[in-house]
This record gives C-alpha cells, structure tokens and sequence, in this order.
C-alpha cells in the first residue's frame, strides 16, 4: 500500500519484516523515541514510510558499531526531527564509513534481509556490477558498508554505466583528497609516537567524514541550483 504522494504505506508487521526486526523491537523503539509515531489510517491502523526504515537502518548500524542502546537514544536525539529518508541515509553513511572495510559471506536469505527488500536476478547483476555483491557458490560476498547504497540505487532512474562513471569519479576523488589531507596533517604529527598517530586518527576520522560530507553536499545543491537556473534561462548548462 502507498500514499497518494507514492510514499509507502506500511503496517507495524510490514515495517518490521522489512528492517529483519520483531514487531516487539519497533514498538519498543517507539516507546524509546527512536522513532517518530506511525500516521494513523482508517481504522486506527498505524501506517509507516521511509523515514521510519531509514531510522531503522541507522540504529542498525549504530549498533553495529558496537553504541550501546543510551549511546544510540542520545545520538538520535541530536539528530533534527525534520530529517528525510535520504538524510538519514547519509548519517547511516557516515557511521558506516568509521568502521573497517566488512566484507562479508552471507546467504542469500541474510542478503534479502539486509537489503531490506526481495532482490530479483536483475537487481543482483546490478549489484555485482556495482561490486557490492558477488556470488559465491549457494552464499554471496558482500560489502555491508555499502549495501543499503547500492540497493537505493536500484531505483535510480540512471543507466548502470552512468552509476559505474559516477563510481569512478567518487573514488579518484576521494582518493585525491584523502591523500592531500594525510600529507597535510603528517606534518602536525611527524614528531609523535605511532600509539599517539593511531589515536589521532581515530578521531578524525569521522570529523574529516562529515565534513567532507557536509561540503559535497552543499557543493552539489550548488551545482543543481545552477543547472536549474541555465535550463530556466534556455542557457546551456
């Protein structure tokens, strides 16, 4: 079931099937206020979207990280209440890019559950493709880190090779800044034992993250605005 605004419109049992959580977890989340209330339908039957799976995915992944559930209620009280499903997909993102490279083996009954939804034989290709998810025999290999992405992706009204180009792009230039960074704070830290080096870098890490974040975003709403305004113009943009 949708909204008229295409938004899905999903029952307590369907949000929780689709996050791999009990119907007990999502009301106890909601009794926590991780959540926001559902919409109440006709009926009196609570109605939930995006934004609670998204909410869902994030928590997942704080605790993931190893947050305690007090560690994970004061983080997402930090969060503004107004946040979409696509910002809360990003804060996922980020928390997800403070942990080491997981690549993992799981089934393919774990790989549904993860991706939050059922996977057909096209949707696989796309994600090996992508080099997110790769068959191995019965299992499949695949990198939590960007798994929710790329399964976001699928929706994209893109052809697969503009995704792959964009791939690229995102990697040589992340790779060009992660460089310039390190030369840059090598020096504040040349003099430093390697325990003091590692500790560093464990805390800026996530700094560095959200602010490189932060900057692509507000780059890219630039861009966007301007694209908007050539084509508004009949200027080529």
């Amino acid at each position: 079931m949708t909204t008229d605004t295409g938004e899905p419109a999903l029952t307590i049992d369907e949000l929780a099937a689709r996050a791999g959580i009990t119907v007990r977890t999502v009301r106890f989340y909601g009794t926590k206020g991780l959540l926001p209330p559902p919409v109440i339908g006709p009926r009196r039957v609570g109605h939930y979207g995006r934004q609670h799976l998204a909410r869902l995915a994030l928590i997942e992944e704080l605790q993931h990280q190893g947050m305690t559930l007090a560690a994970i209620e004061r983080y997402m009280e930090q969060l503004p209440p107004d946040l979409s499903d696509g910002d809360l997909a990003v804060h996922r993102a980020v928390v997800a890019s403070w942990a080491p490279d997981s690549v993992e083996t799981v089934t393919a009954e774990e790989l549904q559950r993860r991706a939050g939804r059922p996977l057909g034989e096209d949707d696989l290709e796309r994600l090996a493709a992508m080099n997110v998810v790769r068959p191995e025999g019965d299992s499949y290999r695949v990198d939590s880190g960007l798994l929710r992405l790329a399964v976001q992706l699928l929706d994209v009204p893109l052809s697969q090779e503009a995704i792959l180009a964009a791939r690229k792009v995102l990697i040589e230039h992340s790779r060009a800044a992660a460089h310039e960074l390190s030369q840059l704070f090598r020096g504040e830290v040349s003099e430093r034992a390697e325990e003091d080096v590692k500790s560093l870098s464990a805390h800026m890490e996530p700094i560095v993250v959200q602010a490189l974040l932060t900057t692509f975003q507000r780059s890219l709403k630039e861009e966007v605005h301007q694209w908007l305004a050539a084509s508004d113009d009949g200027r080529p943009a």
